[in-house]
């Protein structure tokens, strides 16, 4: 999977290319779409899988 296949708008995916990302962690993979939906995510990961990151 890439941020290209999670739907978001081309100016987000220009700035996540430019900071070297190409493919979203699991937690990323799982969480945007859900954020993208609208919906309340409450979601919990170890340190350093791009939680904040994602958001």
């Amino acid at each position: 999977m890439h941020f290209t296949d999670l739907g978001l708008r081309a100016e987000i995916l220009r700035s996540i290319s430019e900071q070297g990302y190409d493919t979203p962690t699991p937690i990323q993979a799982q969480a945007i779409p859900v954020v993208l939906a609208g919906r309340d995510l409450m979601a919990a990961a170890q340190t350093g899988t791009g939680k904040t990151a994602g958001f």
